[in-house]
Formats: C-alpha cells, structure tokens, sequence
C-alpha cells in the first residue's frame, strides 16, 4: 500500500464564547487544519493540526514529494523522513508529523479492519473520563460572561449536570492571583467530593506561585499545573509546596523527560498527540513515566473529533493514565465528524470501536467551516480583544480586571 495523495483544509468551528486564558484568547472560535491522506487502494485516514490557513494547507502539500509512494505501515521510516531531529533544527515538521501519523493509523487499522487501541497493545479501558476544564469567558449569544466566582460556579454546575464531570480545571493567569485563588476557593466549596486543578500557564512569578500553591494545599487537588515557567521554576516550587505539579510546557519531548527524570521538577506530564509528535510517541513517555513513577495525563490543544480521537485512543491502552483527560471538547458549538459531537457519559467519552480512529469527516459541515475561515480568518491567540495593545509577559504583572464585565465585538 503507498500513499498517492495528502490534502489539507483548514477549518473555523464556532465555540460557545471567546475562552481568555493568560497570552491571550481563543476569539470565539477554534482553527483547525483537517488533513486526508489517501492511498492507492483508496483508504483515506484522518488527521487534525492546530491553527491553519494558506500556510498549513501549503505545509501538507509540501510534504507530499517527502511521502508519495511511503508504505503507511512504515511509520519510524515516516518519522525520520519528515521530522529527522537535527533537521528539523531547521524545519521544525513536528506537528505535521502528528497529523501525518494520526492518518497513517487511521488507514492501517481501516486496512486490517481494528480500532487504532489496538494498535497500540489494545485497549485497557473503554471509555476515558475528562476534567470540566474552566476557562473565564467574554459573554456570547446564549452564553453569558465569566468572571466572578458565582459565575464560575454556576458554570461548573451546569457542566456537572449536562455531561457527569467529577474533576474540574480552572484555566488561569487571567486575573490577579488572589482573584482567582478566591474562583478556585470557590469551587472546592461548592463540590466537596470532586478533584481540582489549577493551571495559570506559567505567568505566575516564583513568589506568587508559591504563594497560591501553598494557599490550596488543603483542598482536593490533582495537581497544579504550570503555575512558573521552567523545569527550575517548578522545582523551586515543589520544594516548598505539598500539592503534585504538572506541566504541558516544559516537558514535551524526550530530552525533557530525561532532565524530568534526573532531576525531578513535575510530578505529572501531561501528553498531548500533537506537541509529542503523535499517538506513537505518547505511548513511549508514558512508559518511560511509567517506569519512573511519574503520573501521566492527556493534553487538550483545542481539538475538534479527530484530533479527540486520537486522544481516546491514547487514554485507552496507557494503564497508568490515573487522571481524567483535558478536553476543550465541550466549549464547542459544533463539530465537523459525522453524527456531529461524540457525547460524554459520566464524564467520561466511549473509545470508538470503528476500524481506524473510528471518526468520519461531514463533507457538508467540513465545507461549512470552510467558508466560515475564508469569511472571518484567522485570530492572534496571544492577543485579547478585550484588551487592545496588550501583551502577556512571563511572569506577568499586568492582569486584567475582575471588577470589569465587558463584551467584545469578534
């Protein structure tokens, strides 16, 4: 079997409202570059990327003379030949490599008639439990602002009642650190028996950072995750506070995860398909995790139902996965699989039992997003349109104002 074909198309799908998190915000909506790769015996896997435009979809067709004729069997050969390491000093294809590979799975486990877990040394779960994931909020149709902690609370609630979440995650470093200690303060109270997790994106300084995770060592944490920037800043931290710290940022390849180990600055690494380089790589550091007990979670990117799968798949064969998944998920308005959204239960979402990532592109609602990226483009992730000029700093001084309601024309 050779691949005779790669396409690309990048796509805008509505969110509920504009997500603020600390560098910026998501401006109402999340791009996406959806990715086919076709073969000669006319399979076509699915991949996902982040962001997207002329540039992406470009990006993809490049990288067709690389892959025209590769057996998608073949995926260390693959690896090597679009994201070689010392190359790719030069042309940094790791994400283009996570799609590529997301495909190449989606088509064997299509060609030998088996979901992509069992791929992976089969599954050891069959559904996968997801945090709340909170985020502070400009107000949109039908959805109001987040801000306060009532507000966020409230919103809490109605996660817990519509889709069963046990865990909740406050995205952070929006606010001052005291304001939002008094948010995450709030939720302990209001659900005594579920799990919490803070995660400010590394802008706290050394100082606050110790500050709020000392405050919350007495609540029920998973984790906090980022609260500085850096493997010596979250050993700093964790030399002084009796909460597990986590990290998306700085422990995201293997050489990370070796000075992880040596000298050890996060209790957990959270994995995610396409800043490791795919599902393949993830399944590797949690068994290296694994074997140097350090806990283990999944990333969420802002991921539409392919990009998800590649995540259930994941969560689905890692017996060390102990903490329930990130999921932007269900911050979205709509998706562009057939049959529309993939529900949760219990908090938690059923691993698919199709062939392949078990996901199908809606040719209709693909085409709709489309045109809905032509019409409105792309955004600047690390701007806030609710603050023109503004720019984050790490560590950031310059928060927004929680005494403030505001809306944002997008």
């Amino acid at each position: 079997m050779k691949i005779v074909d790669i396409r690309a198309t990048t796509v805008a799908v509505p969110l509920e409202a504009p997500l603020r998190h600390s560098n910026g915000a998501h401006w109402g909506r999340f791009v996406r570059t959806l990715v086919e790769v076709e073969t000669d015996e006319g399979f076509v896997g699915l991949g996902e990327m982040g962001g997207g435009g002329e540039s992406a979809e470009a990006a993809f067709r490049a990288l067709l003379p690389y892959l025209k004729g590769h057996d998608p069997f073949q995926l260390e050969a693959l690896r090597f030949k679009i994201a070689n390491p010392t190359a790719s000093l030069y042309n940094n294809r790791t994400q283009l490599l996570a799609a590529i590979e997301f495909a190449c799975l989606d088509v064997i486990g299509q060609r030998l008639g088996v979901p992509v877990c069992d791929l992976l040394g089969g599954r050891v779960r069959d559904e996968v439990p997801f945090a709340s994931y909170l985020f502070f909020r400009y107000a949109a149709e039908g959805h109001p602002e987040i801000r306060t902690p009532d507000q966020l609370v409230g919103h809490a609630r109605d996660l817990k009642e519509a889709h069963g979440f046990t865990v909740h995650k406050l995205k952070g470093g929006v606010f001052p650190p005291d304001h939002e200690l008094e948010c995450y303060r709030a939720l302990a109270e209001a659900f005594p028996g579920d799990r919490l997790r803070y995660d400010p994106n590394a802008v706290l300084s050394l100082a606050e950072g110790l500050r709020f995770g000392r405050a919350i060592e007495n609540l029920n944490n998973d984790y906090l995750e980022d609260p500085v920037w850096g493997l010596e800043g979250l050993r700093a931290v964790r030399e002084q506070v009796r909460v597990p710290l986590a990290t998306n940022t700085v422990v995201v390849n293997f050489e990370q995860l070796a000075s992880n180990v040596l000298r050890r600055a996060a209790d957990v690494v959270l994995l995610d398909t396409t800043f490791w380089g795919g599902i393949r790589p993830c399944v590797k550091a949690a068994g290296v995790c694994e074997t140097f007990q350090l806990g283990i979670a999944v990333h969420s990117s802002g991921e539409l139902g392919v990009q998800l799968a590649t995540m259930l798949h994941l969560g689905a064969v890692l017996p060390n996965l102990t903490y329930a998944a990130d999921a932007h998920y269900h911050q979205l308005r709509d998706d562009v699989i057939e049959g529309g959204p993939l529900p949760y239960e219990g908090g938690a979402i059923a691993v698919p039992t199709a062939p392949g990532l078990g996901v199908r592109l809606d040719k209709d609602k693909v085409a709709r997003y489309a045109e809905l990226y032509r019409e409105l483009g792309g955004y600047p992730y690390d701007r806030d349109p609710g603050r023109p000029g503004w720019y984050a700093r790490v560590p950031n001084e310059r928060f927004a104002d929680p005494t403030v309601s505001q809306e944002v024309p997008l």
